[in-house]
């Protein structure tokens, strides 16, 4: 089998299936269901909210990082990237060039809580700050840093960091006003 290069792959032509490029191959993303898509709704609109002057919020903007010295081009469900990494001005149709601020996975139905931490570890060695893997079943956000061990929120616990100045939310908030039962 061929690998793609990273030119190859970003060159493919859009569709209705969003793909990620892992270890030469493009790899197809799975389809978000009921639950998966409210809460990035959620997500994304408490984001935007914060994000005001600070940086941009994006649903399904793959990103360009290196994993294991090989190209890799993931897809987080959300990310958020802050003007001093991306500038404002930056207005280029393309995947994110740098590693964001946060990347948030959720997790689907059919995968699993080690599978997508990981792909955290990953994230996190290619640059990314901060990684929320948001557990709709659990209920819970796992934040995993880079130089401290990985937390689980649940309920009223704050998702404040110092990477987020401002941002006040809970994993309660979250799934509330997705109508998570």
């Amino acid at each position: 089998m061929t690998q793609l290069t990273l030119a190859e792959f970003l060159a493919l032509p859009e569709g209705d299936i969003t793909y990620e490029l892992i270890n030469g191959e493009a790899v197809p993303k799975m389809s978000p269901k009921r639950f998966h898509s409210r809460v990035t709704g959620v997500i994304y609109t408490l984001l935007s909210l914060w994000t005001q002057n600070r940086g941009e919020v994006g649903i399904e903007w793959a990103v360009k990082l290196k994993r294991n010295s090989k190209d890799w081009i993931p897809v987080p469900d959300l990310l958020y990237i802050s003007y001093s990494r991306l500038p404002q001005d930056n207005i280029l149709d393309e995947a994110c060039p740098v590693p964001p601020d946060l990347a948030i996975e959720i997790i689907s139905p059919d995968q699993t809580f080690g599978e997508i931490s990981a792909k955290a570890s990953d994230y996190l060695s290619a640059g990314v700050f901060r990684v929320w893997i948001v557990d709709p079943r659990a209920k819970s956000v796992t934040v995993f840093y880079p130089d401290a061990p990985s937390q689980t929120k649940t309920g009223t616990d704050s998702l404040e960091d110092s990477l987020l100045e401002g941002l006040e939310i809970t994993p309660q908030q979250i799934f509330q006003q997705a109508g998570i039962p």
